[in-house]
């Protein structure tokens, strides 16, 4: 979402850019000028509004959507066509009451100072998004009972530092990466292919809850977390369903083999998903965690598509805003 926003308010600074232009030079004062000139402003107003209401309802909607570059076909389909019809709208309208110098130049105001509005309200949005905090919807009952399916949370995305775009860097961290963070992270892998718990995960966020850094052995028993061979300290929060158990069969395969699986993400289509339960154990490698969800039996996790790398990682969960009776800071 933050991308989409800079970009529209990119876009809006370019347009407020050239109308100062156009009009100190004298290049918008003819009719056809301003009618051009206005209808590409109402046709980019048009495709970024149509974009961000398909955003919020398709969210809303289908929160598993999967995502392809910047917008889905789907998304850009609509946008353009909100763009077209709000395009001619607008030329029609400025041809239609340009025939005279004032209503040529009441346009141009018009739309500079809309353009100018936009620029810095958006690009200040995003800047928000991008690097301080972003607001989550949780999509499904993973972290049940931490945080249930519907709550409104805040995600503080500069506590592990900040994300440098177009890199893999974060600078000035507060604090490092810890063992029981609920973190927010995008589906770690580039391969908009790429099939784990019966769908393509590619583009989507996720939230999690860090059991695992690097280094550290991570195995299940019987549905019990172990680290580093011993039994993790007794997790309040962990849901599970003692009365059913995946029994882990006759896996064919080295721990190396294993290992190697896990890390390329490749494990849950070579042994199917019988790793429930019964998984590892496996070394969480460096520049990685894995996560899990709270809900244990009902979570698509690190043992399935396995670890996260830490340039996946957007932030910490922070607060719960909504509803108001689930306010306050998950833990």
């Amino acid at each position: 979402m933050e991308e989409r926003l800079a970009c529209i308010g990119v876009a809006m600074g370019l347009y407020a850019w050239g109308t100062r232009y156009g009009t100190k030079s004298g290049m918008l004062d003819k009719r056809a000028a301003t009618c051009v000139w206005h209808t590409l402003f109402c046709a980019l107003a048009g495709f970024a509004t149509t974009m961000i209401v398909t955003m919020s309802i398709e969210s809303r909607a289908r929160f598993s959507a999967s995502a392809v570059g910047v917008l889905s076909p789907q998304e850009l389909l609509l946008s353009l066509g909100g763009g077209l019809i709000c395009g001619a709208w607008g030329g029609w309208r400025a041809w239609s009451n340009g025939t005279n110098q004032a209503d040529r130049t009441y346009y141009h105001t018009e739309d500079l100072e809309w353009a100018e509005t936009v620029f810095s309200a958006v690009l200040l949005a995003s800047v928000m998004m991008y690097f301080v905090v972003q607001a989550f919807k949780i999509p499904s009952g993973s972290m049940r009972n931490t945080l249930l399916e519907g709550d409104h949370l805040f995600v503080n995305k500069f506590i592990y530092g900040v994300r440098l775009p177009f890199t893999h860097s974060r600078l000035l961290p507060l604090r490092g990466l810890k063992r029981g963070d609920i973190v927010v992270f995008r589906f770690p892998t580039d391969d908009s292919e790429e099939v784990h718990c019966g769908g393509i995960q590619y583009g989507k966020d996720f939230i999690k809850r860090v059991v695992g850094l690097p280094g550290d052995v991570i195995q299940l028993k019987d549905g019990v977390l172990y680290r580093d061979g011993e039994r993790a300290p007794r997790e309040a929060y962990a849901l599970n369903d003692a009365q059913y158990r995946v029994p882990q069969g006759d896996i064919k395969i080295s721990p190396e083999e294993y290992q190697t699986l896990w890390e390329k993400h490749q494990l849950d289509r070579t042994i199917g998903d019988v790793m429930r339960d019964n998984f590892g154990p496996v070394k969480v490698p460096p520049g990685a965690f894995f996560a899990m969800g709270d809900n244990r039996d009902h979570s698509c996790d690190s043992r399935f598509w396995g670890p996260v790398a830490d340039h996946y990682l957007k932030g910490k969960a922070w607060v719960i805003y909504w509803p108001p009776q689930r306010m306050g800071m998950p833990k």
